[in-house]
C-alpha cells in the first residue's frame, strides 16, 4: 500500500519538529551548563558525561514531540530524530567552534543518538498510553 503525500509530509513534519525541539533544548542546556562550569570552577572531567546526559534528555523530548498526535512509525521517528539531531548538532557546534573534524567518533555519535531515539520512542509510547 502506497503512502499519500500527506502521510509522508506529516511524518517528516513530526520529525522536523522533534529535531528542532531537541536542538533548542541542547543549546539552552549547554549554554546554562557552560555558565555553571565557569561559575563553580568545575573540573573538565565532568563536561563530557554531563553533555551526554543533556543529549539524551534533548533527544527524548524531541522524540516525544515527534510522536505526539501522530499515527504510528514510532521506532522510525525515534531513530530519525536521534540521527538527524546528532548530524545537525555536529554541524552546529562545529560551526560555532570554527573547526570541522569528521572522524569515526561522529559516526558513533550518530549511532548512539539513533539508539537513544529508539529507546526514547519505546519509553514515550509506554508513557503516552
Amino acid at each position: 500500500m502506497e503512502k499519500t503525500k500527506s502521510e509522508k509530509a506529516t511524518f517528516w513534519l513530526a520529525i522536523s519538529k522533534g529535531v528542532i525541539i531537541s536542538l533548542c533544548i541542547v543549546m539552552v542546556s549547554i549554554l546554562f551548563f557552560a555558565f555553571v562550569v565557569k561559575w563553580a570552577s568545575l573540573d573538565t572531567s565532568v563536561i563530557k558525561p554531563v553533555n551526554q546526559i543533556i543529549k539524551i534528555i534533548a533527544i527524548f523530548f524531541g522524540v516525544w514531540t515527534a510522536m505526539k498526535k501522530s499515527g504510528g512509525k514510532y521506532f522510525y521517528k525515534g531513530m530519525a530524530v536521534g540521527g538527524i539531531f546528532a548530524l545537525l548538532s555536529f554541524l552546529l557546534f562545529s560551526t560555532l567552534n570554527g573547526t570541522f573534524t569528521f572522524d569515526i567518533t561522529i559516526l558513533w555519535d550518530i549511532v548512539f543518538a539513533m539508539a537513544i531515539g529508539l529507546i526514547s520512542s519505546v519509553i514515550a509510547k509506554i508513557l503516552m498510553k
